[in-house]
């Protein structure tokens, strides 16, 4: 089997007898710094969040719209509290897809097209590699957890009235 370079790191360090006494990296300690660094990482992300009306509920949404914001989404998340999820943008209308790969809870996605309407509603596994597709060219993505959408009557065809509001800023860009 060939080594990665984070197998390589990850394994003990072999020094000659007598070498000196210091910290040998171990797998729980190298892992642990892992995790510090990708929880770090996400909180160093500081996406903005707004909150967006749907329905009849209040969502309250980060919004990913850079495309190192959007590869990692919601990867390496242990929960996402009840009413929370995360609003992909991308620059124009186009045929997307979203899957799971290193995301840890189960979640929906729904797609959205430039004039706000639920395309479709797509339920995503955790850890799976399939993807789940827009129906047609769409300008956003919703992930929350799964089964929101149906526990909210919120179902494919629906306008999101509130979308608008939530992108606009006094200078027009996403801060």
């Amino acid at each position: 089997m060939p080594r990665s370079l984070a197998g390589t790191f990850l394994c003990r360090s072999r020094r000659p007898r007598g070498a000196g006494k210091g910290l040998t990296p171990t797998p729980a300690l190298a892992l642990a710094a892992l995790l510090w660094l990708l929880a770090a990482t996400a909180a160093a992300q500081g996406l903005p969040v707004r909150e967006l009306p749907i329905a009849d509920r209040i969502l309250t949404v980060e919004i990913a719209a850079t495309p190192e914001a959007m590869s990692r989404g919601l990867m390496f998340r242990e929960h996402l509290p009840d009413g929370h999820g995360m609003l992909f943008v991308w620059p124009g209308d186009q045929v997307v897809g979203m899957w799971m790969q290193n995301t840890l809870i189960p979640l929906s996605v729904a797609f959205v097209d430039g004039d706000y309407r639920i395309r479709n509603i797509a339920h995503m596994e955790p850890h799976a590699r399939d993807v789940h597709t827009s129906e047609g060219p769409v300008r956003y993505a919703l992930e929350v957890n799964r089964g929101w959408f149906e526990r909210h009557d919120i179902a494919p065809g629906m306008r999101i009235d509130g979308l608008e509001a939530v992108l606009e800023t006094p200078d027009g860009r996403i801060d």
